[in-house]
């Protein structure tokens, strides 16, 4: 982690107190961690892989109300993970994405289409302005990997049977100049590859 560490904290927090901060914080919905400006406790060995497991200790935390709870704390600040409490802030981990966007559900069709995904801690987001779908892709082998912005600067790794999913419901549009296939949702098309390029 890159986070200054100046005001670390000598007693590090567990899960167990992260946990219960987290149930106490969340009472009326999703804590407000972007309100919220602790000092920095060190890292924690916690980690989540590129599939969206949660692993403490080297071990995956098997219970998802757990997961959904440490999801509820999570914060990305520049380009390094936290979970954070109003009393504490501890670095974590992330493979690729912090969440995991494993459905969706698509209503009506072109640029009346709606589309919004469902993550492997049931989150939910509508495509569009407001949360933005990309695709990246790998400079040698040229597989995609999309995403979708779930909230407050945390995106979801979009799984590959709901791409492909995806890619039955895309159309071709000209963006920026240039025509592409993509995806419309709430309002606003996606582009997700250069038509050009499936000739």
């Amino acid at each position: 982690m890159t986070n200054p560490k100046s005001a670390e904290n000598p007693s590090k927090p567990s899960a167990e107190t992260l946990a219960n901060a987290a149930r106490a914080a969340g009472k009326k919905g999703l804590p407000p961690v972007h309100l919220w400006n602790p000092p920095f406790c060190g890292d924690l060995d916690m980690r989540i892989a590129r599939d969206g497991t949660w692993f403490y200790l080297g071990t995956p935390i098997g219970r998802k109300p757990l997961v959904k709870l440490f999801s509820s704390i999570l914060r990305k600040d520049g380009d390094d993970y936290f979970l954070v409490t109003p009393v504490e802030k501890v670095g974590i981990k992330v493979d690729d994405a912090p969440f995991v966007a494993t459905d969706f559900e698509a209503e009506g069709s072109g640029k009346s289409q709606k589309i919004t995904f469902t993550t492997q801690v049931d989150d939910t987001a509508l495509a569009g302005p407001d949360h933005p779908i990309r695709v990246v892709r790998d400079p040698e082998s040229g597989e995609p990997s999309p995403y979708v912005m779930i909230r407050a600067n945390l995106e979801a790794l979009i799984d590959r049977k709901s791409f492909y999913r995806l890619v039955d419901i895309g159309s071709h549009e000209y963006h920026n100049g240039n025509r592409w296939f993509g995806l419309w949702s709430n309002g606003q098309f996606f582009p997700i590859i250069r038509s050009v390029e499936l000739v």
